[in-house]
């Protein structure tokens, strides 16, 4: 059987819980769709997370890799279109924080998703959903992520489905911050529909 890589994050910044944690907790060993789920977990640090998903690929040498990562205060399931080579943003975990440089010197720019994104958002509009493409995964630890494993796929001539997934706060994060919220069983629920699409 295939198998597919599926990372979430651990909380950062002033998010005490992230719900990627728990979807990737929860889906690790289930049989979704031709694929066997591995479910990981990354560090929110610029020096190690995109590293940590290199090693977790050799590791475990999937057929796919999908990324998850939350979004405070979208509302919707969005699959993000393209990652740029750049670190910016608010600090990460350990107190650093870049300024605008770049992930790889000698990295494109950018790179798109390997991920059917119109149909995630399609199969999820259908059962009830909210979803859309993201045309920004931003600068900060989930863009460098997702930038490490696509160019890794293109250092390596590989051709796997890979991507990034934001998500929306769950309920039991929105009680603790004032933003729109799901909940963690339609967020789990939701992933596990866009992976069948793989």
């Amino acid at each position: 059987m295939k198998k597919l890589l599926l990372t979430g994050f651990e909380p950062f910044l002033e998010f005490p819980i992230n719900p990627t944690t728990e979807i990737a907790t929860i889906l690790n060993g289930e049989t979704i769709g031709d694929y066997e789920v591995v479910g990981e977990i990354l560090s929110v640090d610029f020096h190690k997370s995109g590293i940590q998903l290199l090693e977790l690929i050799e590791k475990h040498n999937p057929d796919a890799v999908v990324s998850l990562g939350l979004a405070g205060g979208r509302n919707c399931i969005t699959p993000e279109r393209i990652a740029i080579n750049c670190n910016d943003g608010p600090v990460d975990n350990n107190g650093h924080k870049p300024n605008g440089e770049k992930i790889f010197e000698d990295g494109p720019d950018g790179y798109f998703s390997k991920l059917p994104i119109y149909e995630i958002v399609s199969a999820l509009k259908e059962a009830g959903y909210p979803a859309k493409i993201s045309n920004t995964a931003g600068a900060y630890l989930c863009n460098n992520v997702m930038y490490h494993g696509l160019h890794y796929q293109s250092l390596n001539n590989l051709d796997l489905p890979s991507g990034f997934i934001h998500i929306p706060a769950s309920h039991a994060l929105a009680i603790k911050k004032n933003m729109p919220s799901w909940s963690q069983h339609d967020l789990t629920e939701a992933i596990r529909l866009a992976l069948t699409c793989l």
